[in-house]
């Protein structure tokens, strides 16, 4: 079950939130304030409303998570959102990643492979305020080629290698950022396609993520 009720004590713990996340580095203030303006708890089950805005990732149905805020932060500081780009996020998971990037007026085109996750975003009230978000249920290394090219693309989950038909589709210039598998940590990356089809590849922090699985389910 959960509550969309945001109440004035919301608002100063996110403002908290926000303040701890600007303390380690994350410097774009237009990622500061989307996450200053979106309610996390109503993303999680009411029984975890009382620490939805410590900074840390929470279990969700399905064996996911809802990555830390500042993970979260992390990753689209690095893509560079502008407004009306079109970016692809493998893993819904809880829908905060896809709500963060269409605060940022993004249009997002989001893919989730567990079919519950995905019927239960379906229904999610809070989503009918980003038009501008796309569900799709389906396996994310395939990505979504009727739909591409795409400006920019996220993985939100620990990639074992680079999908190459998400490199197919990025644009020219584009970015790519995903956490790739390395054993028990995650290597951030960003990816920037060349006009003669090949990668530049920068590496940032070591993160934690659940692991980007094939198929559906």
């Amino acid at each position: 079950m959960r509550s969309f009720e945001d109440t004035y004590r919301h608002k100063g713990l996110r403002k908290k939130l926000v303040d701890s996340i600007r303390n380690k580095e994350i410097t774009d203030e237009n990622v500061l304030q989307a996450i200053l303006n979106i309610p996390r708890h109503f993303f999680l089950d009411t029984a975890l409303d009382h620490i939805a805005y410590e900074d840390r990732a929470f279990p969700i149905s399905e064996g996911q998570t809802i990555s830390q805020p500042y993970t979260v932060a992390y990753q689209t500081q690095l893509l560079e959102i502008k407004p009306y780009e079109k970016v692809l996020e493998i893993g819904t998971g809880s829908a905060y990643q896809a709500t963060i990037l269409a605060e940022l007026g993004a249009n997002v085109y989001t893919i989730e492979r567990q079919k519950k996750l995905f019927e239960l975003n379906k229904t999610f009230y809070f989503r009918k305020k980003y038009p501008n978000i796309k569900f799709f249920y389906g396996d994310g290394f395939e990505g979504l080629p009727t739909y591409a090219p795409f400006d920019k693309i996220v993985i939100t989950a620990a990639a074992p290698y680079i999908p190459p038909k998400l490199i197919e589709q990025l644009k020219t210039g584009g970015y790519l950022v995903l956490p790739l598998d390395e054993g028990g940590l995650q290597r951030m990356l960003r990816l920037t396609k060349n006009a003669d089809g090949s990668i530049m590849e920068e590496s940032f922090q070591n993160f934690s993520f659940v692991p980007m699985l094939k198929g559906k389910q």
